[in-house]
C-alpha cells in the first residue's frame, strides 16, 4: 500500500511529517508519496515557486527512505486536481492499493473538489482525525464506502474510506511564514536543513503570511 500526501506544503514543517510517519507505521504502508501542487485549485497560487517548495520537501524527507517526493503535478502546470493525479499513479502502480491521505479539513471540503466522487476510482481515502475528535457525521455515499478494516484497504486497490487517529502537532505553515517574514526564527518547526534552504534564498520575506 502506498499513501499519497499531497499539499502545498508552503512551507513543508514537521506537522506533515509526524503525521505521515505515524500513518506509514500503523497502516503499514510501503511508502508515502509526498506530492507539492502547482496551482491549488480552490486557493490562489503560492507566491512562492512551486520549485522552491518542491526542493524544501526534498530536503525534508531526505534521511527517510521511504519518503518519497513526486513532481508528476509541478510538470503537468496549470491547476493541480487530486483526480488526474491519482488518475495518473493509478497507471504506475495498477495492482496497488493507494491511500489517499487527508486532514479532516481537507476532507470536509471534499466535495468542492473537481469530480471528487472519482477519486474513490482510483484511490482509498484515509482521513487523518486528531485523538478527541467528535462523531463524524456521513452522507449515504461515503457511509457506503467506510470500512474500519485495514485488511480492506490491503485487498481491494480503491473505493473505501477509513478513518486513522494521529498525533497531530498545532504547527501552521500560515504562523510558520508569518514567524519568517518577521525575520523570526521557525526552528523546532520544522527541519534545520529546510530552514537554511529559507535562509539562503530569503524565502518569505516581505510576504503576507496568506501567501
Amino acid at each position: 500500500m502506498i499513501g499519497i500526501y499531497g499539499g502545498t506544503f508552503n512551507p513543508i514543517h514537521y506537522g506533515h511529517l509526524r503525521t505521515a510517519l505515524e500513518i506509514k507505521e500503523i497502516l503499514n504502508l510501503s511508502e508515502i508519496r509526498f506530492i507539492p501542487c502547482y496551482q491549488p485549485a480552490l486557493k490562489d497560487k503560492p507566491l512562492v515557486s512551486a520549485k522552491a517548495r518542491f526542493e524544501m520537501v526534498q530536503l525534508a524527507i531526505e534521511t527517510q527512505p521511504d519518503f518519497v517526493c513526486d513532481e508528476r503535478e509541478l510538470k503537468r502546470q496549470g491547476s493541480s486536481y487530486m483526480v488526474d493525479t491519482l488518475a495518473s499513479l493509478r497507471m504506475n502502480f495498477e495492482q496497488q492499493s493507494l491511500l489517499l491521505l487527508l486532514g479532516m479539513d481537507a476532507f470536509e471540503s471534499l466535495t468542492q473538489w473537481s469530480r471528487w466522487q472519482r477519486v474513490f476510482d482510483y484511490a482509498h481515502i484515509v482521513v487523518m482525525t486528531r485523538p478527541k475528535n467528535s462523531q463524524i457525521m456521513l452522507t449515504d455515499f461515503f457511509k457506503q464506502r467506510l470500512t474500519k478494516e485495514v485488511s480492506v484497504l490491503k485487498q481491494q486497490v480503491c473505493g473505501k474510506l477509513y478513518f486513522q487517529k494521529v498525533t497531530q502537532l498545532a504547527i501552521s505553515s500560515t504562523e510558520i511564514r508569518k514567524l519568517l517574514a518577521q525575520e523570526n526564527s521557525p526552528r523546532f518547526l520544522m527541519p534545520d536543513n529546510v530552514i537554511n534552504y529559507i535562509q539562503h534564498y530569503k524565502i518569505y520575506r516581505n510576504l503576507n503570511a496568506s501567501q
